[in-house]
């Protein structure tokens, strides 16, 4: 292979360093350079993506140092997924924050949108635990400088809350990396994979200790009870773009653990026996509960939101914590649409602060907003869609999970709560739904306009935060309609998950060879790893292809 495995991550950190010493002072050189470098990150992740859709793994030597000496970036069905999903959504949420003026509130906007990105997919491409780490750390310092844009002091206090909880998942993942090293010598994970599964139960006291620790990280990182307290403050008070940005946040949180328990700790291991089924399914049932009382029972839309976010999460790691293909791929699947969905409603909400008023966000009764029809014609699309009402794809992910629940014990609670839940976030909804624009009224002594409605006014003139929202809805509207292929593509990426041998191959392989996995549609795998080819060219890898039977 070339080099186009390590440019998604390459191009965001280069264009971010330049734009801040080339064009700091150059607003619109940023934006130009800003969104042609994401709509090229765009377009190479829908090249990884078509690569890997047919099974090939691919994997990129830096400094051609074999695995698992180097460090290494491996891109198969699961982590080319996610990076599509992410500058699928970074196009909108970008446009977003350039037409609504948000870029232009404080400095280094753009720059730190780079890094963002850089660090998301980073995360999402590495092929080393330690590594994992770092494009974790890039995310902390990128998303700090992005929460706190544009000042004030609700946003300094909320921002310094998500640092600390993070800087807590930090030091406790640098605890779980030291642990690991210590009982296996390596923090490759494909080579993790072999030695874990060649510990002897009886020796495994400090593996355990580090794969429970592995889990906490992971689950601060996508909010879940109890480790959840940073995101209803941080998403609320971030600025409209960066929160719609931070909708892919959480779910890499959701991504590590389904990386790391299905390639290094798998659910036949003796040693991770209870952590899904004792642990992480009921906190993931408990997420959803405590999501949707927070929708129900928030003050403003922002806060609403920000819950609804919550619930996600723990409706998708509960398909995560039945742990079957079945479950993986409905996780999968609701990842996709929550992702865009919250994206969609964490914008509309700026929308609503920006043209309602002294009213802003909370639940009282105000002036019509300036395009209501409009605003609340998509804010009915994105809420139905976040509290899975038909016949949107919530309703079709919900639907995946419920039917993938059925080969767990506690189905009949996975059940109970979330179609509670689900109506819970109905009530919610329509609730906010019917304050903001049902009960809207005219003043009785209207006057001329004021200042502030004004300048909504002169906002509501910008189209391109609407085709932005717009943008968002359509890719959900898509989503639905193209469930079925959709499902498709997510199963063979499960089956990709659970049969790990090619992965673990190709990355091991010295020459570092892409392999072409041999899934069918189905999801059937054939069970022996291909043997790898010694003529390898010695650049940063090959190509070795495996027909399908």
């Amino acid at each position: 292979m070339t080099h186009w495995l390590i440019l998604p991550i390459l191009l965001p950190a280069m264009l971010a360093a330049m734009l801040v010493l080339v064009a700091r002072y150059h607003l619109m050189i940023q934006r130009v350079f800003s969104v042609a470098g994401t709509l090229a990150v765009f377009g190479l992740a829908v090249g990884l993506f078509w690569q890997a859709s047919d099974g090939t793994v691919s994997v990129y030597l830096l400094g051609n140092w074999s695995a698992p000496f180097g460090i290494v970036l491996v891109a198969d069905r699961l982590s080319t997924l996610m990076v599509l999903l992410t500058s699928t959504l970074a196009i909108p949420v970008l446009l977003y924050a350039i037409g609504s003026g948000w870029d232009a509130r404080g400095q280094h906007f753009h720059p730190l949108f780079q890094f963002q990105l850089m660090g998301i997919i980073g995360a999402f491409l590495t092929g080393d635990a330690f590594n994992l780490f770092v494009f974790f750390e890039v995310l902390l310092i990128a998303s700090y400088g992005l929460m706190i844009h544009a000042g004030g002091s609700k946003r300094l206090r909320a921002g310094t809350q998500y640092v600390l909880y993070n800087l807590l998942g930090s030091t406790l993942f640098l605890f779980a990396l030291g642990t690991i090293y210590a009982e296996t010598g390596t923090l490759n994970m494909a080579d993790l994979a072999v030695r874990v599964a060649s510990i002897d139960a009886a020796d495994s006291a400090g593996i355990r200790v580090a794969a429970v620790l592995l889990l906490m990280v992971f689950a601060v990182k996508a909010a879940i009870l109890p480790l959840h307290f940073w995101l209803p403050a941080s998403y609320s008070e971030a600025p409209a773009p960066v929160a719609a940005l931070f909708a892919i946040m959480t779910k890499v949180g959701a991504y590590c653990i389904i990386r790391m328990f299905t390639l290094v700790f798998p659910p036949d291991l003796e040693i991770t026996q209870g952590l899904f089924d004792v642990w992480l399914m009921p906190a993931a049932l408990l997420t959803v509960a405590l999501g949707m009382l927070g929708v129900l029972g928030a003050k403003s839309v922002d806060r609403m939101v920000a819950f609804s976010v919550i619930g996600s999460m723990g409706m998708l790691l509960a398909g995560v914590a039945v742990f079957t293909e079945t479950g993986i791929t409905a996780a999968l699947y609701y990842a996709v649409h929550s992702t865009f969905a919250a994206a969609s409603l964490f914008l509309l909400v700026d929308v609503i602060r920006s043209r309602r008023g002294a009213a802003a966000v909370s639940f009282d009764v105000a002036p019509p907003i300036v395009g209501g029809a409009l605003v609340a014609g998509m804010f009915f699309v994105a809420a139905i869609a976040m509290a899975g009402l038909p016949p949107l794809s919530g309703f079709i992910g919900k639907l995946l999970i419920l039917d993938a629940a059925r080969s767990s014990d506690l189905m009949w609670w996975v059940w109970a709560t979330i179609l509670v839940g689900s109506l819970v976030a109905v009530v919610g909804f329509a609730r906010a739904g019917s304050v903001v624009f049902w009960k809207a009224h005219q003043p009785a002594d209207k006057g001329a306009p004021d200042e502030a409605e004004e300048d909504a006014e002169s906002q509501a003139a910008s189209v391109l935060p609407m085709i932005s929202i717009g943008a968002l809805l359509a890719l959900l509207i898509g989503l639905t309609v193209a469930a079925g292929p959709v499902t498709r593509v997510l199963s063979a990426t499960s089956a990709q998950l659970f049969n790990p041998e090619t992965y673990i191959s190709v990355v091991l392989t010295t020459q570092g060879k892409q392999i072409k996995a041999g899934y069918d549609t189905h999801g059937d795998t054939e069970k022996d790893a291909p043997e790898a080819s010694s003529g390898a060219d010695a650049t940063h890898g090959s190509s070795l292809t495996k027909k399908d039977n």
